[in-house]
């Protein structure tokens, strides 16, 4: 079945529950899997674990992927999940393993010192990536497909795909480069090549193919528990894409009705003009409020650290949860026992009205036929890491201009 599509032979395996179908899948991207499973684990046992687990998840939701679906662009995106859930409980390990295995390296050439830098954070960076720039180089550098085939699988022209792998690899270029890594985009493309995808013990596929077609029946412990870890994750990561991608509300002065301002990626603006918070400012706000809006989006991200909920009510908007009664079950499964890594300068900002919906502009008056409008909150840039390993960077937009001076989270994450 080597000619075989990967969308044919799931759809026999969903269809008929064909047996041959789902082993030609799995001996074809196993080595993918475990790959990716090996590059954050540095364990034999743990990699076979997640490896197992991914293939499991493969077999009991085949039926619900769609034909558009890059197979190899999911595994990787679900193997890295699965890895990361697993990688939470054993962080320090797995990096004191990972040092001690990069150590064991004497002979290097130029390009494995290289990999040596990158393979700890390749992950992460791919993790930043959009879902079809990640299918894309997981397509061209981790299967070593040609620009042709990745154009394909995209459905696109073979152009426009190697117009959307030079930009996922500029995206990662920047990012090592954040860190401390210098490289050209070339180079970076072939060590990936190169080192991403290495061999599987012979036996793994046999046993991963049997355990999966039993829908994970036949599974270890420490596997139902990857399994079971990795798809509450899945599920969250698909139901987060409303937050994440959908809007911050950001009230009117003066009235309950929400306007919409929908978040761009973090290194967007959507602002005409930013002011920092001078010391005058900070002072006005603590005699107002009894604290600064520096300390307010500290307390507020602290609460969510530690999911006390009660203590962040105090923190939301009027009338919020009477709009979205499923607010609270979202924020908290994903902002719970969040990790601040950062917090900048406040400021104030001013909105730009192109950002917002024309129906949202229509409902603000004369306000919404204006260019842009000053925010009559306080913006706190941020940088977070949430449970399940993603780093959010935006600003927390908060205000305090009602009769109680309460300062409340407007949106922002």
């Amino acid at each position: 079945m080597t000619d075989v599509p990967d969308a044919r032979l799931l759809e026999q395996f969903a269809r008929n529950g064909s047996e041959e179908a789902f082993a030609a899948l799995v001996q074809r991207h196993i080595a993918l899997v475990h790959s990716v499973a090996m590059r954050h684990t540095a364990n034999a046992q743990h990699a076979q674990d997640i490896t197992q687990a991914v293939f499991v998840i493969l077999a009991r939701k085949a039926g619900t992927l769609g034909r558009r679906t890059v197979l190899p662009g999911w595994l990787y995106h679900t193997a890295r999940l699965t890895a990361a859930n697993l990688q939470r409980a054993e962080t320090s390990r797995v990096r004191r393993e990972q040092e001690v295995f990069m150590q064991s390296q004497i002979e290097e050439s130029v390009n494995d010192a290289l990999w040596r830098e990158l393979s700890p954070q390749l992950d992460e960076a791919m993790a930043g990536l959009g879902t079809s720039e990640r299918d894309a180089l997981v397509l061209r550098y981790f299967q070593n497909k040609s620009m042709a085939e990745v154009g394909e699988f995209l459905g696109l022209a073979e152009n426009t795909a190697q117009k959307r792998v030079s930009r996922a690899l500029e995206k990662l270029r920047a990012f090592f480069t954040k860190r401390g890594v210098s490289s050209t985009t070339a180079i970076l493309a072939g060590v990936i090549s190169a080192n991403s995808v290495q061999a599987v013990p012979v036996t793994l596929a046999k046993s991963v193919t049997a355990v999966a077609l039993a829908k994970g029946a036949a599974a270890s412990a420490s596997t139902l528990t990857l399994i079971k870890g990795a798809l509450k994750i899945m599920a969250w990561t698909k139901a987060k894409t409303a937050i994440v991608a959908g809007a911050a509300v950001i009230l009117a002065a003066g009235t309950v009705t929400p306007i919409v301002i929908h978040h761009y990626r973090a290194n967007s603006s959507i602002f005409s003009s930013k002011t920092e918070l001078t010391d005058a400012d900070n002072a006005n706000y603590q005699k107002l409020t009894g604290t600064t809006p520096a300390q307010v989006a500290q307390t507020f991200f602290d609460v969510c650290a530690k999911e006390d909920w009660a203590e962040a009510a105090k923190y939301w908007p009027p009338g919020l949860l009477k709009r979205r009664p499923d607010f609270m079950n979202g924020f908290t499964n994903y902002f719970g026992g969040l990790e601040i890594v950062s917090l900048g300068k406040p400021f104030k900002g001013r909105i730009i009205l192109a950002g917002i919906p024309a129906g949202e502009r229509k409902r603000m008056g004369a306000q919404g036929a204006r260019k842009d409008f000053d925010y009559p909150g306080v913006y706190v840039p941020y940088e977070i890491r949430v449970k399940d390993g993603d780093v959010r960077k935006w600003q927390l937009a908060i205000r305090c201009d009602n009769p109680e001076h309460r300062w409340y989270f407007d949106g922002g994450m």
